[in-house]
């Protein structure tokens, strides 16, 4: 039996996995909260995730009846790009700044012209460092808070972090390195040169982690941490990876041909290749993926928070909200939604804010607005489909993970606006599962064959859930799709 983490903005998710069987055993579950502040401030203090993994933990092993001493392997997925300092004595130093996070966007911007802007960005590192990415939280903590940047012995992403709290080791995996914006997606290698820009005194490059790849392990659990879990002290802990990296191989997304987009908090849009192939386009981030390829990606940082709010502003539940999606007509009567509320990755508008467009006063009503929403953050993703076609990644099909692709309306919108057939994984908590087979996949000695195997016998489409482009809906989305990006257009050039 193998334990999957996945710790994300809004909570933490345990899985446990029969990996000879395929069958999920149990499943658990505990919430984050969000620091919020000006100028597009987001972070979470990792003490929280610590508390949710032991939560959701215990959860997974009482829904599934089993005893912790039966988990022979633990796998971590955490979202991207987030920093957490640690001092020498492995002290967190200040709540970690997140993907979302937007305050370091003139930090982003001072580097970028250092590394010879978005051109030289790509060539250097294979990426174009966007805001969000960790390289810039290092430079702003460095001039915000000088004093406690003295202190800084170790930098880790949240997976990073939560991997050294189970196994006291500093440990960084290819994947989720890929996002720090101080890594090469080429080489496979921290970029310390970049660091040493930042801070020339060396603190930076003596505080980087160890790197890994996608099947070593990180190392035992710790004893005092197996007895908080409840878990075998001999588990061994899988390298983990980054929330999108653990979704892929969660969906199957191993080898060419497999498109996965995720309706989340955020959205991503990501597929597999064997080589570095890097894009022109800078808002496709080639990174590396957690299964020895790797997966061109674009994000887009607007999704269920948008959606969500709109539920909040009209105080309707997920069943009726849905209700409402459905009973607007496309293009929701010319109402258009923007939802960049925390500003925006793809398209590249960091500074953008949300807004509404269209409104008279025959279509301002809670269907349209409900449906806008919707159409609005599907919109930014067919925006980045679009960019990893025209590199030449094949799209005929698309496997939808996310709380988004449990709602029947929203996967065929989906299927509209992408013009291609959708289906869902059977099992909705797929970065969660991904991390479980990629622990199964560590302690079995690692390879590609055994991970297709792991992926053959553990992931599984719901095929009650497909739903194929309709033909009219198709052409009747091409031309609100068309006002979109005249809108975004606007805002870029505003």
């Amino acid at each position: 039996m193998y334990l999957g983490i996945d710790c994300g903005t809004q909570g933490t998710k345990a899985l446990l996995l029969d990996a000879d069987t395929g069958q999920v055993l149990g499943l658990g579950s505990a919430p984050h909260s969000m620091i919020s502040g000006p100028n597009g401030r987001r972070e979470q203090d990792p003490a929280q995730w610590v508390a949710a993994v032991e939560q959701a933990t215990a959860q997974a092993l009482a829904t599934a009846g089993a005893h912790g001493e039966q988990v022979l392997g633990i796998g971590v997925s955490g979202q991207q790009h987030g920093l957490v300092m640690l001092d020498g004595q492995g002290h967190v130093l200040r709540p970690a700044k997140l993907w979302c996070d937007t305050e370091t966007t003139p930090e982003n911007d001072r580097l970028l012209e250092h590394l010879g802007g978005v051109p030289g960005s790509l060539e250097r590192l294979g990426v174009a460092i966007a805001p969000g990415y960790t390289v810039s939280k290092l430079l702003w903590s460095k001039e915000q808070f000088p004093e406690l940047f003295e202190q800084v012995a170790s930098i880790l992403l949240p997976h990073d972090y939560l991997n050294h709290w189970l196994t006291g080791q500093h440990c960084s995996e290819y994947g989720d390195a890929s996002g720090t914006g101080y890594f090469n997606v080429r080489t496979r290698q921290w970029d310390r040169a970049l660091l040493r820009h930042i801070d020339p005194s060396g603190r930076l490059e003596a505080a980087l982690p160890r790197l890994l790849g996608p099947d070593e392990s990180v190392g035992r659990l710790r004893p005092d941490v197996a007895r908080r879990l409840g878990l075998n002290p001999h588990a061994q802990v899988a390298s983990g990876g980054g929330d999108n990296m653990m979704g892929a191989i969660g969906t199957g997304n191993i080898t060419a041909g497999v498109v996965t987009m995720s309706l989340g908090s955020s959205g991503t849009v990501y597929a597999y290749v064997g080589q570095p192939q890097v894009s022109e386009a800078p808002a496709v981030a080639t990174f590396c993926s957690s299964s020895g390829g790797w997966l061109p990606l674009i994000c887009t940082m607007n999704l269920t928070n948008a959606t969500g709010a709109v539920r909040a502003l009209l105080q309707l539940d997920l069943p009726a909200f849905n209700e409402h999606v459905a009973a607007a007509p496309i293009g929701a009567d010319g109402v258009l939604v923007l939802p960049f509320l925390n500003g925006e990755r793809v398209p590249p508008l960091p500074h953008a804010t949300g807004s509404v467009h269209g409104l008279t006063s025959t279509n301002l009503n809670r269907a349209n607005l409900c449906r806008a929403v919707v159409e609005g953050t599907t919109f930014g993703l067919r925006y980045g489909l679009d960019l990893l076609r025209e590199g030449g990644l094949p799209s005929d099909g698309i496997r939808l993970i996310g709380g988004g692709a449990k709602s029947p309306v929203w996967r065929q919108i989906v299927a509209d606006i992408m013009a291609t057939p959708v289906v869902c994984a059977e099992q909705p908590e797929a970065a969660a599962l991904g991390a479980a087979i990629q622990a199964a996949w560590c302690a079995g000695g690692g390879g590609a064959t055994l991970l297709g195997q792991l992926c053959e016998r553990c992931v599984r489409l719901d095929a009650t859930s497909r739903a194929e482009p309709n033909a009219a809906n198709v052409v009747a989305y091409e031309q609100v799709y068309a006002h979109y990006r005249q809108q975004v257009l606007a805002t870029e050039n505003g």
